[in-house]
């Protein structure tokens, strides 16, 4: 089973939401999703996250406070990736503060724009499951800092 850790930015104000739309490379279109990434080697998670909001809004951030962390497996048959074997996702989720920028796409990258959109509004977007589970941990503060699964599937994607 292959893995990927990565590190997602919570940024909330006002009632918005920061979302990426990300443009997928193999061909199967583009959905909403929180800015962030997957964790170098020998990078922290902490670091990982106000990098990849940098590259992929080109806001400047802080992280405020840790939220949770997610795990899910994507069975091989609905992986966007390709791989025979099932996916193990670790996603790490930080609350950020967007401290300085103006967005922008990212350039040589998969996200395409970047926008506050308010949390409302986000049932409506083609989106993946990481932005339910990251607002959710957002709202919830729980602390375990675990959320019960979001369920893929309709607009929602692995």
């Amino acid at each position: 089973m292959s893995r990927r850790v990565a590190a997602y930015a919570v940024c909330v104000d006002d009632g918005r939401v920061l979302l990426a739309r990300y443009v997928s490379p193999y061909g199967d279109g583009s959905w909403w999703t929180l800015p962030g990434g997957g964790v170098e080697p020998c990078e922290d998670p902490f670091d990982t996250v106000t990098r990849e909001v940098a590259e992929e809004t080109g806001y400047e951030s802080v992280v405020e406070r840790l939220l949770g962390v997610d795990s899910r497996i994507v069975p091989a048959a609905v992986r966007r990736r390709p791989g025979p074997d099932d996916h193990q996702n670790i996603g790490i989720f930080y609350a950020v503060r967007i401290t300085a920028g103006t967005t922008r796409p990212e350039p040589n990258g998969e996200t395409a724009e970047s926008v506050w959109t308010p949390i409302t509004d986000v049932p409506t977007l083609r989106r993946a499951a990481l932005v339910d589970i990251g607002i959710a941990l957002s709202q919830s503060r729980p602390p375990t800092g675990h959320v019960p699964p979001v369920q893929a599937g309709g607009l929602i994607e692995h």
